[in-house]
C-alpha cells in the first residue's frame, strides 16, 4: 500500500491501558473507552512500561503509568519495583475518534492517518495461525470477541488483496505478532466494526464519540 509518510511515528504504551483498566483488561473490554482515555487523559510513550499482556493485581498508581528503574536488574520472578520510581512523561492524544467499516473507509483512514482498531471473531484456528499464509475462515455470521490493529494492506502474486494486522498475543504468534487476512471474504468480520482516532500532541477539549 501507499500511505502518508510525512508524519513522525510514535510508539504508544498499550500496557498502561491494561494497568489502569482504561477500556478493559486482558480479559476483554471496549475499544471506544481506550480512545476516550487517549482523548481526555493522554497516553505515554511505549518506553514508559514494558508490554506484558498481564493484568495489574493492584490499583493503578503513577509508577504503573511511567517509570524509570536503576541497576541491578531483578532476579527471575521478582518485580524489581524497589529499584524503580514514577517519572514525568509526555502525553499523546487523539483530538477526535470515530467508528468506520467497509474496505473503502478502512483503506482511506489507513492511507491518511495510519493504523485502526477492528473487532474480529478470534477462533481456535486463528489462535493456531503461524503467519505463513493469508488467513481465511468461514464462521458464518461473525461474533466479534477480540480487538486487533489493522496497519496496512497488500496484494499477493495472484492479485488477491489482504489486510496486514497486528495482534496482541506476543511475537511468538503469527508472523512475529502480525497476521495477513483476506480482505473481502471469510475474514472473521474484520471489516464490520473499526475505530480510528486523529492523533495530536496537544490535549484536546472533551469531545463526544462520533458515529
Amino acid at each position: 500500500m501507499n500511505r502518508n509518510t510525512s508524519a513522525t511515528p510514535v510508539g504508544l504504551d498499550a500496557q498502561v491501558v491494561v494497568n489502569c483498566y482504561e477500556g478493559g483488561s486482558c480479559n476483554g473490554g471496549d475499544p471506544i473507552e481506550v480512545y476516550k482515555y487517549a482523548s481526555e487523559t493522554g497516553l505515554p510513550h511505549s518506553s514508559c512500561e514494558q508490554y506484558t499482556a498481564y493484568n495489574l493485581q493492584h490499583a493503578c498508581e503513577p509508577i504503573d503509568i511511567c517509570r524509570d528503574c536503576s541497576w541491578p536488574p531483578p532476579e527471575e520472578g521478582d518485580s524489581g519495583l524497589e529499584n524503580c520510581r514514577a517519572v514525568d512523561h509526555r502525553k499523546y492524544y487523539v483530538s477526535d475518534y470515530f467508528s468506520l467499516s467497509g474496505v473503502d473507509a478502512m483503506k482511506a483512514e489507513l492511507y491518511v492517518r495510519g493504523s485502526i482498531s477492528c473487532g474480529i471473531q478470534a477462533t481456535d484456528a486463528f489462535d493456531r495461525y503461524d503467519g505463513t499464509y493469508i488467513y481465511s475462515e468461514d464462521v458464518g455470521v461473525p461474533e466479534l470477541n477480540h480487538e486487533i490493529s489493522v496497519v496496512g494492506w497488500s496484494v499477493d502474486e495472484n492479485g488477491r488483496e489482504y489486510w496486514i494486522g497486528r495482534n496482541s498475543w506476543g511475537t511468538y504468534w503469527g508472523d512475529y505478532g502480525f497476521f495477513y487476512m483476506d480482505m473481502y471474504t471469510n475474514n472473521l468480520g474484520i471489516n464490520t466494526d473499526c475505530t480510528a482516532g486523529i492523533p495530536t500532541y496537544d490535549a484536546p477539549s472533551a469531545r463526544e464519540f462520533t458515529q
